[in-house]
């Protein structure tokens, strides 16, 4: 079913208005994070990545369908060769209101000051552990020191809020909830803590083995911190809680234990160019084969993406054994 090209078209079935996209602009990454890849990963060829160039038309196309918020994702964003470039083009959008980074906080020491100047409003960066020896275990190459480097070179930079991401895993940094907790309040920043969740197979662990509640972690924060509820919101679907005299929040991100589908407000775009309706489902279209189809152009691109609301799921459906899992790991979902 067509609909007349609008700014409010991206409404879905449910009444949900799609505001928000997550693009993924590479599926290669620095790190080998244990919950987001396997240890011998295969990356896709080169011709089946959209281009810089295409990765900018989807976008273009979304704002001026009335998306206000985009995030750039990997794999590791940093690592794709010009990702400046793209950035700055990003920047200057008419229409967004936040241009938004995830990422390994590994280049950053290279990269906040110029993300800043280009136009990057709020950033994300992800970190497990505390501890140099733990924390190379679960990137499986990461180095510490340079993403403590990098989150530094963030709250240098001046950007409008800083979180960290941190992925609880019990038998890995389960016991390191406080100790992130600490060391983001000592800075003034925003952390979260997100549940593992079930995309694709890992080959260190069995997922739900090593899955955290965040009904335990908070109780574990609770324990040393008294947590205020908060109205606070951004992009995303973190639930903030406030401590007494600090400027940080505390973010629990809980699709496995807190479903949070019902006010879902995003999509995600993936490196090959699949526009994805759910993180734990496969309803999908193919974006690729409209951007390399030299008949179609920005109209049929935006129909596309309208019509794309009509299959977006009401939600997903993590560890229900009578419904399909999703078979895709996390750095080909988009982080």
């Amino acid at each position: 079913m067509t609909t007349k090209l609008q700014e409010n078209s991206l409404i879905d079935k449910f009444g949900r208005r799609v505001d928000y996209i997550r693009l993924s602009v590479t599926d290669r990454c620095d790190f080998r994070c244990v919950y987001c890849m396997t240890e011998d990963m295969t990356f896709l060829p080169r011709d089946q990545v959209l281009s810089l160039e295409e990765l900018f038309t989807v976008a273009q196309a979304f704002t001026e369908l009335g998306v206000k918020k985009i995030r750039l994702t990997g794999g590791e964003p940093m690592v794709r060769n010009d990702v400046m470039s793209l950035v700055e083009k990003m920047g200057a959008l008419p229409g967004l209101e936040e241009l938004l980074l995830t990422t390994n906080g590994a280049q950053l020491d290279k990269y906040a000051a110029h993300l800043k100047a280009a136009g990057v409003n709020r950033i994300n960066i992800s970190i497990d552990s505390l501890d140099a020896e733990r924390f190379k275990k679960i990137s499986r190459v990461g180095k510490l020191g340079k993403v403590l480097a990098g989150i530094e070179a963030a709250c240098a930079a001046g950007f409008d809020r800083i979180r960290l991401n941190a992925v609880i895993m019990r038998g890995y940094n389960d016991d390191e909830v406080l100790d992130l907790t600490d060391y983001a309040l000592g800075r003034g920043i925003d952390i979260a803590f997100i549940e593992e969740m079930p995309l694709g197979e890992t080959s260190h662990h069995n997922r739900e083995e090593t899955t955290c509640n965040n009904d335990w972690v908070r109780n574990v924060i609770e324990q040393k911190y008294e947590l205020m509820s908060t109205a606070s919101r951004t992009a995303g679907p973190s639930k903030y809680f406030q401590i007494a005299g600090q400027t940080s929040r505390i973010g629990f991100i809980s699709p496995v234990s807190h479903n949070f589908c019902e006010d879902c407000n995003r999509v995600r775009i993936t490196v090959e160019g699949r526009l994805l309706l759910c993180l734990g489902n496969e309803h999908s279209i193919d974006l690729r084969a409209i951007l390399r189809d030299k008949n179609s152009g920005q109209t049929e691109l935006k129909q596309a993406i309208i019509d794309s609301m009509e299959i977006k799921p009401e939600r997903h459906y993590f560890y229900d054994k009578e419904h399909p899992q999703p078979i895709r790991l996390m750095n080909m979902t988009g982080g």
